[in-house]
């Protein structure tokens, strides 16, 4: 497909909806025939909407013309972003490398060159990570990967294992109110898919469940540092050097940063991985998106009090100022965060 094509034939659809005339400017368009996959690259986020249309109308009319299953479109200024923080996290990590020996560092080299790659093909990390499956897996754990069963997590145990860091999975299981047995499900589907060894962790949780049942506050943060220390002293225990979470921010510089003499890699955020990235890579190995947050005690803490909501409204609004979450999923997820009781 040519680039001159799609511009007509998105100018064409606009004004046949009723939409301004306006033209497009697309820096680049990519089609995957076998995936019947189109990628439309516009040079900004106002040429972006242009192509998208309001509620998505343009771009569903093109779909249909085209007759292709997926078009996804992104803004170029939006990828020159991600590429500067993926070189923050790049030089970083060479900084990191000199305080392992050869033997561990050598899954620090494989991803440092997924970064480069990622760095000149930004489109495409799929392709890039197929580059890279089959190193062998050394004698001894390089990392220990927190696992949750949501696609984040998931990612980012199926790059650990491509990277060959021969990974941990462990998951810590405070009871149901947190952890479901779905996502335990899923952690168990994941693992098997992979073969990577999975342990489960008992943590006390329940000063944060009682606190924020009795509406004192928001249960993420103090659940967050529990499942933290947690993992953080059992790899420690385990003379594991690298522990890997899903967290898609903090971004560049920060992906990597040192808990005492362990490496804490937010794997995600340094590959300035989108939501959408993740939820394809995970959905191949069968973890799928729940289409929110997932953790019943959340649900329950905000049915009870309403007002909470708009902590985890602050955590949607961190991750679309990131490029994280596309403006339209992240309105949803707050309109679904903000309804009343009883709606």
């Amino acid at each position: 497909m040519e680039k001159e094509e799609i511009i007509t034939a998105i100018s064409q659809i606009r004004r046949e909806i009723g939409h301004e005339d306006l033209t497009p400017d697309i820096t680049d368009v990519i089609f995957d025939e076998e995936k019947s996959e189109l990628l439309i690259i516009a040079s900004d986020r106002p040429e972006k909407s242009l192509v998208i249309g309001k509620g998505g109308w343009v771009v569903g009319k093109l779909k249909e013309e085209l007759k292709v299953d997926h078009i996804h479109v992104e803004a170029y200024s939006d990828i020159l972003l991600r590429k500067y923080r993926m070189e923050l996290a790049l030089r970083r990590l060479e900084e990191v490398k000199r305080d392992f020996d050869d033997e561990i560092s050598s899954s620090l080299d494989n991803l440092s060159k997924l970064l480069e790659n990622r760095i000149e093909q930004p489109y495409n990390l799929k392709s890039i990570l197929e580059d890279f499956s089959g190193y062998s897996k050394s004698n001894h754990h390089k990392a220990m990967v927190a696992l949750s069963g949501g696609v984040d997590s998931s990612f980012s145990l199926i790059v650990a294992e491509k990277m060959g860091f021969h990974p941990l999975a462990v998951t810590v299981n405070p009871g149901d109110i947190i952890l479901p047995k779905y996502f335990r499900d899923r952690v168990e589907t994941i693992t098997r898919k992979l073969d990577v060894e999975h342990r489960y962790l008992d943590a006390d949780m329940s000063p944060v469940i009682d606190g924020a049942l009795e509406g004192r506050y928001h249960p993420c943060g103090r659940c967050s540092k529990v499942i933290e220390e947690t993992i953080l002293d059992y790899a420690q225990k385990e003379g594991v050097p690298f522990l890997i979470f899903g967290d898609l921010l903090a971004t560049g510089a920060q992906s990597s940063v040192y808990r005492g003499d362990i490496l804490r890699i937010n794997l995600p955020a340094m590959l300035s991985a989108t939501k959408g990235e993740t939820k394809a890579l995970a959905g191949e190995y069968g973890v799928t998106s729940t289409g929110g947050y997932g953790c019943p005690l959340l649900a329950e803490v905000k049915k009870r009090y309403n007002y909470m909501s708009r902590f985890s409204v602050q955590r949607v609004l961190r991750e679309t100022r990131a490029g994280i979450l596309e403006p339209g999923e992240a309105l949803d997820m707050v309109m679904s965060l903000c309804r009343n009781k009883g709606d």
